[in-house]
């Protein structure tokens, strides 16, 4: 699934007009359309009478959206009640026309006006995906107290709330003190393709339910867009083999590596590697410590074991050719890591670098990625991605005074551009890029939420799927994004009171439903269907 930016959105909606395929006012009847038709199905009691509606109307065509929704609501047989934001006479000529034609049934008043009282929907169609400047102060004077004492728990945003950035889930810094939009919404209705924004920052928790909803336009894939990583990647066949085996002994699925520390710190390290063997790496080899060599093998059974001590034990490892994939970082210790990580940069295999040897480079994160190369996987957290790129995680941290704000997709492409390597930025909204601009978002967000995810040890287990992956033969970027989407399903199938340890054990259960043609709602987004 393709999430686009607002400009991509806005260059799709001009040339299917400058083609002569639809007129802007054909679009605008359609998005409003599906606005309605998507409140019916999200709320079916609400078709079934006559209710009280309050629209917002902004100055844009988002707004002309808007008069589209209050007159096809009157028409149902509802009052309604529109409010407008800015000047009528300097409507967008489409947004005009129907401003004109809901004239024809009511009035409209200025958004100044609007007062506390109770309604069964609320409409926010005041700014939409375009929304470059922060929302004006006298917006904001207008609302104050007024939508939060106004009695509606059901909140309907037109493409975006209103003062959202639609590329980057980040509001535009607000003339005065406040952090968020003015409205959260309940359902978000958003048309031909899901924005940028509706998946990562505070995106999700302001749109509330995100429904997707057709207006005609041509489906085509747009250059620079962004992937939503979703089970149908399976069925595509662009993640082959994953369930599927056709070779025949356990060398052909690669042999990972795990790197672990000393005595009483290997528990990530076990889950890494349980991870990379659960995921099918036809065999894993976890490295402690000599001192910490009966530690593990008292909690290893499949999993085999070699002791190294220092940088020359690894090398000597390392001259084993079928050893095609490492994993370095969790429980590792820092200055262990320093030691380890050039060894195992050197010859140019895969390698998942992780926690410690990511800390380990805090301070000369340029020697780092030196030593990088196309085969590396870096999966920082917040925290690791700011010790690593500072300046970055500074403009990414920093109030956005102009849209479209720099969004993570942006900081993670950013970052492995400068890395030479695929950077995984860890969180609820992760975001996976290429050295070469490919970009994906693992959101779980949305139907794919799974707050329990964020427990101690759950970013062991994904570094060891992604490195068992790898070792199967998955390339850098292939092998991130399947091991970032099944590491969310594996806590989704698992349910709350998931601790990391269950993570590898629930993955066979995952990919059996895979093999079998399970149908899981994976994007977060459902589809709506005009009638």
């Amino acid at each position: 699934m393709e999430l686009l930016t607002s400009a991509q959105m806005r260059a799709i909606e001009e040339a299917a007009i400058a083609s002569g395929e639809v007129t802007g006012l054909e679009l605008m009847e359609r998005a409003g359309r599906g606005v309605v038709e998507a409140v019916f199905e999200e709320w079916p009691e609400l078709a079934a009478g006559s209710f009280r509606a309050v629209v917002l109307c902004g100055p844009g065509n988002n707004g002309g959206d808007g008069f589209v929704v209050a007159r096809l609501l009157r028409e149902w047989g509802w009052e309604v009640e529109v409010f407008l934001y800015g000047d009528a006479g300097k409507l967008p000529p489409d947004a005009r026309v129907n401003f004109e034609r809901w004239g024809e049934l009511g009035e409209v008043r200025a958004i100044a006006d609007l007062e506390p009282h109770g309604c069964e929907l609320l409409v926010d169609a005041i700014f939409g995906t375009g929304l470059t400047r922060p929302v004006a102060a006298d917006l904001y004077g207008s609302f104050d107290g007024v939508i939060d004492c106004m009695d509606c728990d059901r909140r309907v945003a037109v493409d975006v709330p209103s003062g959202l950035c639609a590329d980057s889930g980040v509001t535009l810094d607000a003339p005065v003190p406040r952090a968020l939009p003015a409205i959260r919404a309940d359902l978000t209705v958003t048309f031909h393709k899901a924005k940028v924004g509706h998946f990562v920052a505070y995106g999700p928790e302001w749109c509330g339910k995100t429904v997707l909803t057709e207006i005609g336009l041509s489906g085509s894939e747009t250059e620079g867009s962004i992937v939503c990583v979703e089970s149908s990647l399976f069925d595509d066949g662009y993640f082959p083999g994953l369930t599927k085996w056709t070779c025949d002994h356990k060398y052909t699925h690669g042999h990972a590596l795990i790197l672990a520390g000393g005595a009483g710190r290997g528990g990530a390290a076990r889950m890494a590697a349980r991870g990379a063997l659960r995921i099918g790496a036809g065999l894993v080899t976890v490295a402690p410590t000599p001192g910490a060599l009966q530690e593990n093998a008292a909690r290893l059974d499949a999993v085999m074991l070699q002791a190294v001590g220092d940088g020359e034990a690894l090398a000597r490892v390392l001259e084993d050719g079928r050893i095609n994939a490492v994993c370095l970082g969790p429980g590792l210790g820092v200055e262990r890591a320093r030691e380890m990580v050039p060894v195992v940069l050197g010859p140019g295999r895969a390698v998942v670098l992780d926690a410690d040897a990511l800390t380990a480079f805090a301070e000369e994160p340029e020697v780092l990625f030196g030593m990088l190369h196309e085969g590396c996987v870096l999966t920082p957290h917040g925290g690791e991605f700011a010790r690593l790129f500072p300046d970055i995680a500074e403009k990414l941290a920093a109030p956005a005074e102009r849209g479209p704000a720099y969004s993570k997709v942006d900081a993670t492409r950013e970052a492995a551009a400068r890395a030479g390597c695929v950077v995984l930025f860890k969180g609820p909204d992760t975001v996976i890029a290429g050295p070469d601009g490919a970009c994906s978002v693992n959101a779980a967000v949305y139907d794919r939420s799974a707050p329990w995810l964020a427990t101690a040890g759950a970013g062991d287990v994904l570094a060891g799927f992604i490195t068992g992956l790898m070792a199967r033969g998955f390339a850098p970027m292939q092998a991130t994004e399947v091991g970032a989407w099944l590491h969310v399903e594996c806590a989704r199938a698992f349910g709350p009171g998931l601790i990391a340890e269950d993570l590898p054990e629930v993955l066979p259960q995952v990919l059996a439903r895979l093999e079998a043609g399970w149908a899981v709602s994976s994007s977060g987004l459902t589809r709506g269907s005009l009638r």
